[in-house]
């Protein structure tokens, strides 16, 4: 997901994106399988469908490949065909976005989705002007009031699988320092002032989505590994190859043991295994893809989007004429998020930990915003309210455009991320975590 640089929520609750899908599909039930009538008719509707994908990249950057996955392995479970589905690559965030989905309408596409948060205001333009055709547009915020039945938003709830590839960044330190492999005596530049070991983050922009992850990634770690704190960098960029690399080798260099990210490129897990192989204890935890090709000693784990969940749900809905939600999020529960293969270098253990914690939110029994298990200004959090307004900022002031309700987001002791609209809104700066002012040159 990207953004779009002139348009900002209020609270700074913009989003991005980032994903990946999984290559697990099965392959749609035709009528030649099962010769139910329910199963004719899906037929009969899937061969009508038509969907046309408008990218911001292409299957070499890893946001867009874990859609380009999603969709296809999706298609082939609801039983739609190669043919069914026109492809836009590399639409930037601009004019273009209206283009292609014009083009798209005019080839007759039912559907038509974008995967670029800066797409979702062209896409709400083209939408205006073709109320027979439904627009989804990724890791939107604002379907729900835009008063457009043909317009909507989906995400899913990708700060759970962060949480859990925090979790596996917590055993590895635990196993670090239990093990006297890390040490402030060996690595005094590892340890804060107050004694805790430091780890890093890199981050695109100090977005809602991107505060929402790194502090669910922050939180998974302290809930196995408590004595930690985290430096988080921004390269104002979703994909940056040389300044990912940057900003990780920057935070290695202020004596992160672990640097994560909510960025699309190689660049920091390729950093981090270039300095491990010179002798540093440093580690990778990634976003969207496996990153063990790029980083096979120092990856860990990514976490990811598993598309193929939203898009069989769409596709389905599409075809049988179904209600589709103007705000779709949903994780561990229904399978839409995950992470991936752990690194050889993870510490023992560290499976059975995962498998408990993926469990627990999956059944509801765990929430990452857990109020108890952080603080703001050192103070206890009782209440967040989360303003819904879309405003634009490229005047320099706030002008709203769809008017929203202000909503509290904490319930039962915990903030409630997601629920309100599938776009995260988590924009709370906790303890023990800095960002960096200014972001990698």
């Amino acid at each position: 997901m990207k953004k779009l640089l002139g348009l900002l929520l209020a609270g700074a609750m913009m989003l991005s994106l980032a994903a990946c899908g999984t290559t697990d599909s099965a392959a749609g039930t035709t009528g030649a399988d099962n010769a139910t009538g329910d199963t004719a008719n899906t037929a009969a509707a899937a061969s009508d469908l038509k969907v046309g994908v408008i990218l911001i990249g292409d299957e070499t950057e890893g946001y867009s490949a874990a859609h380009i996955t999603g969709i296809k392995d999706a298609a082939a479970e609801v039983g739609l065909t190669d043919d069914q589905i026109i492809w836009k690559y590399k639409v930037p965030e601009g004019a273009e976005c209206s283009d292609a989905a014009e083009d798209l309408v005019g080839q007759g596409c039912d559907l038509v989705i974008s995967n670029s948060y800066g797409h979702q205001t062209y896409m709400v333009e083209t939408a205006e002007n073709y109320p027979d055709t439904t627009f989804v547009s990724m890791t939107g915020d604002f379907a729900a009031i835009s008063g457009l039945d043909n317009f909507k938003n989906a995400f899913t709830s990708v700060y759970q699988s962060r949480y859990v590839s925090g979790v596996v960044a917590g055993m590895k330190l635990k196993e670090l320092t239990e093990s006297g492999a890390l040490t402030a005596e060996t690595q005094p530049n590892s340890f804060d002032a107050d004694g805790n070991v430091k780890i890093g983050y890199v981050g695109a922009f100090p977005y809602a989505e991107v505060v929402s992850g790194y502090t669910a990634f922050y939180l998974g770690v302290k809930s196995v590994f408590p004595t930690v704190s985290m430096e988080v960098m921004y390269t104002n960029s979703w994909f940056d190859i040389d300044k990912e690399g940057a900003a990780a080798e920057a935070l290695i260099a202020n004596g992160a043991v672990i640097v994560g990210q909510h960025a699309d490129s190689t660049g920091a897990p390729a950093a981090t295994q270039r300095l491990k192989d010179a002798g540093t204890i440093c580690y990778s935890v990634g976003y969207n893809i496996d990153m063990l090709e790029t980083a096979p000693t120092a990856a860990l784990t990514s976490a990811t989007n598993v598309w193929k969940a939203y898009y069989a749900e769409l596709f389905t809905a599409a075809m049988n004429g179904e209600e589709i939600p103007a705000d779709w999020a949903k994780g561990y529960e229904d399978g839409a998020v995950a992470i991936t293969d752990l690194g050889p270098e993870c510490a023992e253990g560290t499976a059975e930990k995962v498998a408990e914690v993926e469990a627990a939110l999956t059944d509801g029994s765990l929430h990452v915003f857990d109020t108890a298990t952080f603080t703001v200004g050192g103070q206890p959090v009782t209440t967040a309210e989360v303003d819904l307004t879309y405003y634009d900022y490229t005047t320099g002031e706030a002008v709203v455009i769809y008017q929203g309700e202000v909503k509290e987001a904490i319930h039962d002791g915990y903030f409630d991320e997601s629920t309100l609209r599938s776009a995260p809104y988590f924009a709370l700066r906790i303890d023990g975590i800095t960002e960096d002012a200014e972001p990698v040159a």
